[in-house]
C-alpha cells in the first residue's frame, strides 16, 4: 500500500489510464505547468496548454470527445464553468438523448472547488448542486486520495460527460499555491486526514454512484461530500464524547446518487443532518430530503449549508461556510428534540 497526496493520486491514476489508452488527452490553461509530470511522460501531443478561453477549450474538448478521443479538460476553478456553460449544458449533456444514443461526449471536466481560504464568491463556490441538476452529467466529489484516484479512473471509462470536482483544501498543489499557511494574509483550516492517505499499488475504478460509510453510529446520520466529510468526522468525534453516536455517510458522487445507502442509514437513525458547502436553496440538501419523502421515510432533518454569496472577509466567510461548530450545533438541535 502506497501513501499519496490528494492531487498526486488523481494524477497517478490519470497517468496509468493514459499509458493504457492513447485516446486520453489533457487540455486546459497552464496545463504543461500544472501537469508537467504528465507532459514529460506523454509529450505535448497529449498534454496541451490552451489560451485563457474556457469556452474555446471546453468546446474543443467536447468536440474531440465526439470525434473519438477521451479528453480531460481542466478548469482553473469550477466557478469558471459559468463562462462556458453552453457547451456543457446544451451540447455535451444532451447529445446522447438528442441523437438517440448514436453520439456521446465522453469528456471529463476536472475542476477545483470549495472555499475556506479567503477568495470570495467568484472563486470559492462548490456548484455541484447546479451541475447535478442537468440531466446527462455525472458529478463526482471525492474526499480521500484513494477515492480520488479510483473515481478518476472510473470517470475516464464513462461513456458520457463527467464533472470531477477536487476540493481545494484537500489539494496539496492548491495549498502550495496559496502559500501552505506561510503567508500571513492567507489562513485556512485544513482537514487533518484529508490531504494524504493510503492508495492501492495499482488503480482500479471505483463504482460511480456508490456511497461510503466513514463511521457508523445510531443516533443521527450526517451526510456530506469532499471537505464536509472530514468536518463531519471531526464533529462525530467530539459528539461521541458527549454521548451522541453519529454516522457519517460520504456520498462520493452527487449524481448518480446512492439512494439505497441514504435510506438505509436514515431509516435506522431517524435523523439526518446534511453538510453541504454548496448553496442551500434548491440544491443537494433539499434533494436528499426529497428522496427520503419519496421513499416514505420519516426523519428529523437539519442542513448546514452555504446560505448566500460567500463574502471576501475571512471572518464573515467563516460564519457562512459549514464548520465543525455548526455541525455539532445542528446535531445537538436534532438529538435534543
Amino acid at each position: 500500500m502506497r501513501t499519496m497526496f490528494f492531487t498526486q493520486a488523481v494524477d497517478d491514476a490519470l497517468a496509468q489510464a493514459m499509458a493504457c489508452d492513447p485516446r486520453i488527452i489533457v487540455i486546459g490553461e497552464d496545463i504543461p505547468l500544472l501537469r508537467r509530470n504528465l507532459l514529460v511522460r506523454f509529450g505535448p501531443g497529449r498534454v496541451l496548454g490552451t489560451p485563457i478561453s474556457e469556452s474555446a477549450f471546453l468546446g474543443a474538448g467536447i468536440s474531440a470527445a465526439m470525434a473519438g478521443l477521451r479528453p480531460v479538460v481542466e478548469m482553473y476553478m469550477v466557478d469558471f464553468l459559468g463562462v462556458c456553460m453552453d457547451a456543457l449544458l446544451n451540447h455535451a449533456a444532451k447529445i446522447k438523448a438528442f441523437s438517440g444514443g448514436k453520439w456521446n461526449a465522453p469528456v471529463v471536466v476536472r475542476a477545483p472547488c470549495s472555499g475556506g481560504y479567503g477568495d470570495a464568491g467568484q472563486h470559492e463556490q462548490s456548484l455541484w448542486g447546479w451541475l447535478a441538476h442537468i440531466p446527462g452529467l455525472t458529478v463526482i466529489v471525492p474526499s480521500t486520495p484513494a477515492d480520488a484516484g479510483g473515481l478518476m479512473l472510473a470517470a475516464l471509462q464513462c461513456e458520457g460527460p463527467v464533472i470531477f470536482l477536487e476540493p481545494k483544501l484537500l489539494s496539496e498543489s492548491w495549498l502550495e499555491f496559496l502559500g501552505s499557511g506561510g503567508r500571513k494574509t492567507v489562513q485556512y483550516d485544513i482537514p487533518p486526514k484529508g490531504m494524504r492517505g493510503p492508495v492501492p499499488k495499482r488503480w482500479e475504478p471505483l463504482p460511480i454512484g456508490k456511497a461510503e460509510f466513514r463511521c457508523r453510529g445510531n443516533d443521527i446520520t450526517i451526510v456530506s461530500v469532499g471537505v464536509g466529510v472530514h468536518r463531519s468526522l471531526e464533529a462525530a468525534g467530539s459528539l461521541k464524547a458527549e454521548g451522541i453516536s453519529a454516522e457519517v455517510l460520504d456520498l462520493r458522487t452527487i449524481t448518480p446518487l446512492d439512494r439505497e445507502a441514504l435510506c438505509e442509514s436514515v431509516s435506522g437513525s431517524g435523523r439526518m443532518l446534511v453538510v453541504d458547502e454548496d448553496y442551500e436553496g434548491f440544491g443537494l440538501s433539499g434533494e436528499l430530503a426529497a428522496v427520503l419523502l419519496e421513499e416514505g421515510i420519516s426523519a428529523k432533518y437539519v442542513r448546514v449549508c452555504t446560505k448566500s454569496t460567500i463574502p471576501y472577509a475571512r471572518r464573515l466567510e467563516d460564519q457562512i461556510l459549514p464548520s465543525v461548530e455548526r455541525i455539532c450545533s445542528g446535531v445537538k438541535e436534532l438529538c435534543l428534540q
